[in-house]
């Protein structure tokens, strides 16, 4: 689980989840996006790609580019699996005996997510994040300290 800021001139914070689901069956086990709250509130996964190419000028806006967060520019959030705003439905399959990383970001929901200190700041709160796997959800939750800052 890490943060960063929205952007330069604007004091959101982007969430990003990543979540590795280690398959040690025989059988493929299939994976949904479940959800996400912050202290109770709906933080809903943005709509993400690698760039805005492809996208209808009208549409742009909506769209949200992997390659403008830091947390996915430095690794620390995959980019190669991702749940996305504009495809929440998608169903990934994790084949037997591999893994597979997923991620997704959302907005901070709440105006007021960071305490500052001399000693740095952190996310307060608690956030909850839920993927659905092979039909059984698995609950994270994260309280706000131990949220990573991967901004710059």
């Amino acid at each position: 689980m890490g943060y960063e800021r929205v952007s330069l001139g604007n004091a959101g914070k982007l969430l990003n989840y990543t979540t590795t689901i280690a398959n040690n069956t025989d059988s493929d086990v299939t994976v949904q996006y479940g959800g996400a709250s912050v202290d109770g509130h709906a933080a809903q996964p943005l709509w993400v790609a690698l760039s805005h190419k492809g996208f209808k000028k009208r549409v742009r806006n909506d769209v949200w580019e992997l390659d403008k967060m830091h947390c996915f520019r430095t690794g620390f959030a995959s980019t190669e699996n991702l749940f996305s705003g504009g495809t929440l439905s998608r169903v990934f399959t994790v084949r037997p005996q591999t893994a597979m990383t997923i991620s997704a970001v959302s907005k901070d929901p709440r105006t007021h997510s960071v305490l500052c200190s001399v000693n740095g700041c952190q996310i307060t709160g608690t956030i909850r994040y839920y993927v659905t796997v092979n039909g059984k959800d698995y609950v994270f939750v994260w309280p706000g300290p131990s949220v990573f800052y991967c901004g710059e």
